[in-house]
C-alpha cells in the first residue's frame, strides 16, 4: 500500500490525501474544478493540530491519467456513486484496495458489488471540516477515522492500512462490525445534517440553542438507536448525551449537508436518510420522527 488515488477531492479527500501525501506517500489526486489552483499552487490545510502545505501535489482529471494505484479512497458526495465503475475501474489493480469515506449507508455494498467483496473496505470520519475555497482546507476539529469490512473480524489488512494512517497523523481504529459503526454515525448525522437543512440552513449551534432544538435531536437519535438495535447494533442510550456534549462543543458547526444545501449542491438524502430508514421499516420498527424529515427532505 505505496500508492494512493484521492477519488472526490474536497473538504475531506483533500485533507486526508495532504496527510497522506505529508507523510511520504505518494497520493494522487482525481481533481474538477480545483484542477488549475491545485496543480499550482498546492494543497495548504490550517488544522488546529498545526497547519501545513503540501506544495506539489500529483493532479490529474481523469482516471486514466492516475493509473493503477494500491489504495483508491472514494470521498466524493454519495449522488456522484453511479460512477463508481467508470472512474474506479482504471484505477485498479488485482491487488487494489477500495476505501469509501463516504457517508451513510450502501456505499460498501454497491462498491462491493461491482469490485467483490474482499477488496472493498468502509470508513468514517468523525472530523469537522470545510473547504474554504480552492486548494485551502480548514480542519477545526477531530479528524479519527474508523475502518472496516463487510465481513466482521479485523484482517491484517486492515491493521496495516489503519498503521499507514496512523504514521500520517491521522487517529485511525479497525472495527470488527463496520454495520454497527455506520450506525453510530448516524446518530449524530441523521439529526444534525437534517434538522440544519429543514431549519432553512442553520448550524448547530442555533439548532440545539432553539427551544425545542435539542429535544428533537434526541427523539431523532433514539429512533436510530431503535433502528440499530432491531438489526443487532446495541448502542447505549448514553451515546446521546455523549454525541450533544461533543457537538455543544464544536459551536456553531455547519454540518456539510447543510453547506450542500445554502449552495444549492445535490443533498446526500438517500444515503444518509433514505436507506436508513428503509432499513428500520423491513426490521418492522416505527420511526415517525426519521420518517417525516425524510419527507420534508424529499419534498
Amino acid at each position: 500500500m505505496k500508492i494512493f488515488a484521492i477519488v472526490g477531492a474536497g473538504a475531506v479527500g483533500s485533507y486526508y490525501g495532504a496527510r497522506l501525501a505529508e507523510a511520504g506517500n505518494e497520493v494522487r489526486f482525481l481533481l474538477r474544478s480545483d484542477y488549475e489552483v491545485v496543480r499550482e499552487g498546492g494543497l495548504e490545510i490550517e488544522s488546529i493540530h498545526g497547519d501545513f502545505k503540501v506544495p506539489e501535489v500529483i493532479c490529474a482529471r481523469s482516471a486514466e491519467e492516475i493509473g493503477k494505484v494500491d489504495v483508491v479512497i472514494v470521498a466524493w458526495k454519495t449522488t456522484a456513486n453511479e460512477r463508481y465503475e467508470e472512474v474506479i475501474g482504471p484505477m485498479l489493480h488485482d491487488d487494489s484496495v477500495v476505501l469509501t469515506l463516504q457517508n451513510g449507508l450502501g456505499n460498501v455494498e454497491q462498491l462491493a458489488e461491482i469490485f467483490g467483496e474482499n477488496r472493498v473496505l468502509g470508513g468514517l470520519c468523525f472530523v469537522c471540516i470545510n473547504r474554504m475555497r480552492a486548494g485551502l482546507i480548514w480542519h477545526s476539529g477531530g479528524g479519527k477515522i474508523s475502518i472496516g469490512g463487510l465481513k466482521p473480524g479485523v484482517t491484517p489488512r486492515l491493521t496495516k492500512l489503519a498503521e499507514i494512517f496512523k504514521e500520517a497523523k491521522i487517529p485511525c481504529e479497525t472495527v470488527a462490525n463496520l454495520g454497527e459503526a455506520q450506525w453510530r454515525k448516524l446518530v449524530w448525522n441523521i439529526p444534525f445534517n437534517g434538522l440544519c437543512i429543514t431549519e432553512g440552513g442553520i448550524d448547530t449551534e442555533v439548532l440545539l440553542a432553539q427551544p425545542d432544538g435539542e429535544s428533537r435531536v434526541r427523539e431523532l437519535m433514539m429512533e436510530v438507536i431503535s433502528a440499530a438495535g432491531a438489526l443487532g447494533y446495541e448502542i447505549e442510550e448514553g451515546f446521546i448525551d455523549y454525541q450533544i456534549e461533543i457537538t455543544c462543543s464544536m459551536g456553531g458547526y455547519r454540518p456539510s449537508s447543510m453547506i450542500d444545501f445554502v449552495e444549492g449542491n445535490p443533498i446526500e438524502i438517500e444515503a444518509i436518510w433514505g436507506e436508513p430508514l428503509r432499513r428500520a421499516q423491513a426490521a418492522g420498527v416505527a420511526v415517525p420522527k426519521i420518517t417525516q424529515l425524510y419527507r420534508d427532505l424529499t419534498q
